[in-house]
């Protein structure tokens, strides 16, 4: 009987506590995030399964909850209007990677000027019709005050969904109005990216004018094209600072890319306030490499 007593007092104490609200952590957030998975070595991508992709934050192993092969993608292609007139020898080769896309694809086709996006094709399923959007930049340096600060617009005009969300931008990289060490429109797109989870590829495209022959303009805008990258779980393309000769091999390296990603849902700690906290995917899968943001936008706990 002694034992009951003591039983329920504890049970009772126990309650106390919950209902006062001590010691009582708030519930795990659920994330999602898109990740890549490439090859170390050869060209062939092995195939992940519930549990082969892990998540850390610090030392901590986060729990994986869902592993998905998404179907499903929304990509657009940003082509600054400020680019060299050469751009016109690559459309070919971009038309025929919009044509080659797996029909669960969409496509949208924005040109980047003065700070926002013009759209000549919305997102469509109809890759003929996607293609069609492509024109050749007005080739003026004028009308580019930032391209990251259209890509900024973008995202913020880009409803929910459940498709992935990813874009290509093809662009000198070049921000008359950041540049340098310190870019504040670039800090605010990665930044943008990583809180809607969007993935950011790039494609180094020379800028007409000045900018097309400044090395201190042209250096800072490959930098940040990489940074944006990098940080978003993205890939950048560039050989020297002169136009690739051609698209073609990287935007199948691409295409590549976009065939092995997954939509990895894992559980973090939310902190008191909302904020970004950085997370580390790896795998025991022989040959395999997993490519992601190293940050991640938790809400705030409740």
């Amino acid at each position: 009987m002694r034992n009951l007593h003591l039983i329920a007092a504890g049970l009772a104490m126990g309650s106390t506590l919950l209902m006062a609200g001590e010691d009582v952590p708030p519930p795990a957030t659920p994330i999602q995030l898109t990740v890549t998975v490439e090859a170390r070595h050869g060209k062939e991508v092995p195939v992940m399964k519930p549990g082969d992709i892990i998540v850390f934050q610090k030392n901590e192993r986060l729990r994986v909850t869902d592993l998905d092969p998404r179907a499903a993608l929304e990509l657009y292609i940003l082509i600054d209007d400020a680019s060299d007139m050469s751009l016109g020898l690559q459309l070919g080769d971009l038309k025929q990677f919009i044509e080659n896309q797996p029909a669960e694809t969409s496509i949208g086709i924005g040109y980047m000027r003065n700070g926002t996006v013009e759209f000549t094709e919305a997102l469509t399923a109809d890759h003929a019709k996607a293609a069609k959007g492509l024109r050749l930049p007005l080739g003026y340096p004028g009308v580019m005050p930032s391209p990251f600060l259209s890509l900024s617009d973008l995202i913020k005009r880009w409803p929910a969904s459940a498709a992935r969300h990813e874009v290509l931008l093809v662009t000198s990289g070049i921000d008359p109005l950041g540049g340098g060490v310190v870019d504040p429109f670039l800090d605010a797109a990665v930044e943008h990216a990583q809180r809607a989870g969007i993935v950011v590829y790039a494609i180094y495209e020379p800028t007409a004018g000045h900018g097309s022959h400044s090395f201190w303009r042209m250096n800072w805008g490959q930098n940040h094209l990489a940074q944006i990258a990098e940080e978003t779980g993205g890939e950048s393309y560039m050989l020297g600072f002169g136009p690739l000769v051609s698209f073609a091999p990287y935007l199948a390296e691409l295409s590549e890319h976009l065939t092995h990603q997954y939509v990895v849902t894992f559980l973090i700690k939310p902190g008191s306030k909302a904020g970004f906290q950085s997370v580390r995917f790896t795998t025991e899968v022989p040959n395999a490499e997993i490519v992601a943001a190293g940050k991640v936008y938790v809400p705030v706990g409740h």
